[in-house]
């Protein structure tokens, strides 16, 4: 892999000092939007409410983040003005209402939003998730392959880095079908390792995988036999990779983080195993502050000195060849930046 100036920038923004990512999710909606909505005994969470949690995740959780991960309907606005500039931005481009259907869930941009609009407003990376089971019907495998490669082109296009997430989830008919942002309890590993051989195809344009655990986090017990799976989605990965918590607890995270630095990935981006306990303590506002005070630091705390203990830097990724990549070509750089 080569990699383009606003790319290498990118990733160098998201990344701490020494090259490993230690990075908060605060994009989620529904996790947060359903929980508020069902305690007021509304249909909707009211805007305010969602805002203010992320905008409280922001102000707390950014000191202990080398990036973190914004959405442009409720963090963003209500936050960005609290935002360190010294700290990654990353942007989530999907929409979190997908299209359900018999053969699949299909993915969608968010309204009036792009990579061009991110790159704009001075984000560091586009984030995209893409829900994906290798047996869902053709017609959603295309779509979701078509959304997913059209996202990398425009990230190449502007020249900034592409971190994608992948999920399993269950298709109509499976056991304990939900479709809540959970970790499909019955998951299959050899769904999850597909889903990552198919999308490190470099027509997908793919700069950082954003990874679930190739099992239950319950299932993630230290076993050589789970560290194995783990050591075969980094070698389809093909390039830095990190791992999602998908609501996993501390504990279990902290399990599935050992077995991907093993595995060699670079760092993490996780949301709810860091800041769910704390989410919990809803509408007292005092009392979710003291908790990310005195849990949610605490616990990233401890994730930032395994990550820094046992983490591959992403630069040192073989993909790179001992950081060859980042010395551009004199002519190609001149004939993609004139002026320079």
């Amino acid at each position: 892999m080569m990699l383009t100036p606003g790319k290498l920038w990118g990733l160098r923004r998201m990344a701490d000092a020494s090259g490993l990512f230690k990075m908060t999710a605060v994009d989620q909606r529904p996790p947060i939007k359903n929980p508020i909505a069902q305690h007021l005994g509304t249909d909707t969470a009211p805007w305010e409410e969602v805002a203010k949690f992320k905008s409280l995740l922001v102000e707390t959780l950014q000191d202990a983040s080398s990036a973190m991960l914004l959405d442009p309907h409720y963090a963003i606005p209500m936050a960005i003005d609290i935002y360190a500039p010294a700290k990654g931005l990353i942007v989530t481009l999907e929409d979190s209402v997908f299209q359900d259907t018999p053969g699949g869930r299909i993915s969608a941009e968010i309204d009036d939003w792009s990579v061009e609009k991110i790159k704009r407003m001075g984000g560091d990376a586009v984030k995209v998730l893409t829900w994906y089971r290798p047996d869902a019907s053709a017609e959603v495998l295309a779509r979701q392959k078509d959304f997913s490669k059209r996202v990398g082109e425009a990230c190449a296009r502007y020249d900034i880095p592409y971190l994608f997430e992948l999920l399993v989830y269950p298709l109509p008919g499976d056991a304990n079908e939900t479709k809540e942002y959970v970790e499909m309890a019955a998951k299959r590993s050899d769904h999850v390792l597909a889903s990552v051989e198919e999308f490190a195809h470099p027509d997908y344009g793919v700069d950082v995988f954003k990874l679930e655990s190739p099992v239950a986090a319950p299932a993630a017990d230290g076993s050589a036999t789970v560290q194995a799976l783990f050591d075969e989605m980094g070698r389809l990965a093909g390039r830095p990779w990190v791992m999602l918590s998908a609501g996993a607890d501390k504990a279990a995270f902290r399990q599935i983080l050992a077995h991907a630095y093993r595995a060699g990935a670079s760092g993490y981006l996780a949301g709810r195993a860091i800041w769910l306990d704390a989410f919990h303590h809803y509408p007292d506002w005092a009392a979710i502050h003291r908790e990310l005070e005195d849990g949610s630091l605490p616990y990233m705390n401890d994730l930032n000195a395994l990550t820094d203990m046992s983490a591959r830097a992403w630069f040192d990724h073989p993909v790179f060849d001992g950081g060859a990549a980042f010395r551009p070509r004199s002519a190609q750089f001149r004939h993609d930046y004139p002026g320079f």
